[in-house]
């Protein structure tokens, strides 16, 4: 997709775009954006999903499914609980295969989407664009309200206006911060947190103001920026697209050569009936041209349908010209969509003069089609989607470790019968509280518990101990036997865990 271009010395090239960013001029300095609000069917699309993921992101600490929450990544104790399955150090298997299901689709997802997440689904763009920005908006007024204010003179007026803002801004933080938290601690945790004096939880209280100072400073500050250069995404996302991935896209084969509509000049009255037709307009001006003797070999191309009016440019939230075609910072949010269909109404051309649309789509008129990429990445997703499944479903409700215990050999119990010692540990992934037993698969020996003979493991409890196992001399064979301990509720095996018997 690279063109050649020429353009006089001096000039500036017409790939700058390409060598910097949007939101940094030529000094290294950052470019503040004040996009201009926008309007529109997809930004109304684009307001209820973000609704919904907004009361589902503030209330999915307190949801519970079976008495477990939907969402909880508590690292400190290492327990993740994910759509009310609770999974242990003990499932990192599972989760390590879940996270590269997760890449593989992200993946998919961008090869043939692009960077619609972002967009759309990313929390950092549905805070940014849904709440902030709106604040700002109701604050300080229009995008050219913003400028002015920020370029006056701190007066009575800007001070009430950008510390009121501030202030609001902190408080969403602080929400969003405390909110983070109950993700990680559990909702349990933090009632227990903002309940209790500050003395008795320093850390906690330390760990919440940490966190609303990070959003604060995302939020009010960083903005874009974190899309921009923080985000990894947007950065992997130039090696993941093709010419047949959907992204917004400007349609230069319709729009271009683009320019201004211009009333033509006419002496003659114009009827007052009816409104002058742009394109009219346009012609006249060409063909009054081409009769001037010095123009008139030169060959007009005729325009296309942009009028570059520059209001794509202008509701960008990262300070892009989208008719420069994909770039780094675009996060496909749809704003210069709405825009651009607003004015082509106006002007009453077809909409969709920017668009969801391929490369190849608006070049060559292709429709979408599953390129070998797309479908070796599908392959390779099922796959790993059908892995995980199977895993997940046969996944044991109780995790059990049987080792023997360190710096110990063996006993002899009398003149026949030789004892080991062994330490185990039983981890209850269920929402119940169990009882359970311990045997020597096919009786091989006698195991004595240290104890209790029956286990009683808490719900998402851990129960620890020990017990011996004493098997005859006759029978030992080897120095090393192998052995299986069978854990049982009731009359039903669950779980089973391999060890070794030591004699001489």
């Amino acid at each position: 997709m690279e063109e050649n271009y020429e353009y006089e010395k001096g000039s500036k090239d017409p790939r700058y775009f390409r060598d910097s960013i949007s939101t940094v001029d030529e000094q290294g300095k950052r470019k503040w954006v004040y996009p201009k609000e926008p309007s529109g069917k997809f930004y109304n699309y684009r307001k209820i999903v973000s609704y919904i993921l907004l009361v589902f992101l503030f209330t999915g600490p307190f949801l519970r499914i079976n008495g477990q929450p939907v969402l909880l990544l508590n690292v400190l104790e290492r327990k993740f609980v994910i759509l009310g399955t609770t999974f242990w150090p003990q499932d990192f298997h599972l989760f390590g295969l879940a996270m590269i299901t997760l890449v593989v689709f992200i993946v998919l997802f961008t090869v043939v989407f692009g960077r619609i997440f972002c967009g759309w689904i990313c929390p950092q763009t549905i805070f940014m664009e849904m709440v902030f920005r709106r604040i700002e908006y109701w604050i300080e007024g229009s995008d050219s309200q913003q400028k002015k204010l920020s370029a006056a003179p701190w007066d009575m007026n800007k001070i009430i206006k950008r510390g009121g803002k501030l202030v609001i801004f902190f408080i969403i933080s602080f929400i969003i911060g405390n909110t983070f938290l109950a993700y990680i601690i559990g909702s349990d945790e933090w009632i227990k947190l903002v309940t209790e004096p500050v003395s008795q939880n320093i850390g906690g209280f330390s760990a919440m103001m940490a966190f609303s100072a990070v959003f604060f400073f995302v939020f009010a500050y960083m903005r874009e920026q974190v899309c921009v250069a923080v985000c990894p995404y947007g950065r992997l996302q130039g090696v993941m697209l093709d010419p047949n991935s959907i992204v917004v896209h400007y349609d230069f084969v319709r729009g271009e050569p683009r320019g201004k509509i211009r009333k033509a000049k006419n002496n003659k009255k114009k009827p007052t009936t009816a409104a002058p037709n742009p394109l009219l307009a346009i012609q006249d001006a060409v063909s009054e041209a081409a009769a001037i003797p010095e123009v008139a070999n030169v060959e007009v191309p005729p325009l296309g349908d942009c009028i570059d009016c520059g209001l794509c440019v202008k509701v960008c939230p990262t300070g892009i010209d989208i008719r420069n075609g994909t770039q780094l910072e675009c996060v496909n949010c749809t704003a210069c969509i709405d825009a651009c269909d607003e004015v082509m109404v106006k002007v009453k051309r077809p909409t969709g003069l920017i668009r969801y649309a391929s490369y190849n789509n608006i070049e060559k008129q292709e429709k979408f089609s599953f390129t070998p990429r797309v479908t070796a990445y599908s392959v390779v997703l099922v796959g790993l989607i059908g892995l995980l499944g199977f895993l997940l479903s046969g996944r044991n409700p109780v995790e059990a470790t049987v080792l023997r215990t360190p710096g110990k050999l063996f006993y002899e119990v009398g003149t026949d019968t030789i004892s080991n010692l062994y330490n185990y540990n039983i981890t209850n992934k269920t929402v119940k509280a169990m009882d359970l037993t311990l045997k020597v698969k096919d009786e091989v020996g006698v195991l004595q518990m240290i104890g209790n003979p029956i286990i009683t493991i808490e719900e998402q409890g851990i129960a620890k101990g020990s017990f011996f196992i004493k098997i005859p001399k006759d029978e030992l064979k080897d120095r090393k036997t192998p052995l299986m301990i069978e854990v049982y509720q009731g009359d039903k095996l669950i779980e089973t865990d391999g060890t070794n018997f030591l004699y001489k």
